[in-house]
């Protein structure tokens, strides 16, 4: 039943700042958003990549294998910096002790 509300907002964006490259994604990420945030992170050419989370909302299984791909393609240059929500999601996932997840 739709209830009238706003679709959830979704963005991703990314900043370049000489070898270091930051991608904010804000809001839910699922598998109508997941490609977009995996695309936005290799659409630039980096030695260090930060994948900051901390605004999202909502992650699920698809974001969970865009984030896996990522950190297959990007081995020891990737950086995760997850919210609360997207960290409970990984570890229920057997990812929470990844070198590429930040610790709080």
């Amino acid at each position: 039943m739709d209830q009238g509300g706003a679709p959830p907002v979704f963005s991703a964006t990314a900043e370049l700042d000489g070898d270091q490259l930051r991608v904010r994604v804000a809001g839910e990420v699922d598998m109508a958003t997941a490609d977009t945030m995996y695309r936005t992170v290799l659409g630039q050419a980096a030695r260090h990549v930060t994948l900051d989370l901390r605004t999202v909302t909502f992650f699920d299984s698809a974001a969970i294998h865009a984030l896996v791909r990522l950190a297959q393609q990007l081995p020891g240059t990737l950086t995760v910096l997850p919210s609360r929500q997207v960290r409970r999601v990984l570890e229920i996932s057997g990812l929470g002790e990844q070198d590429w997840l930040a610790q709080a």
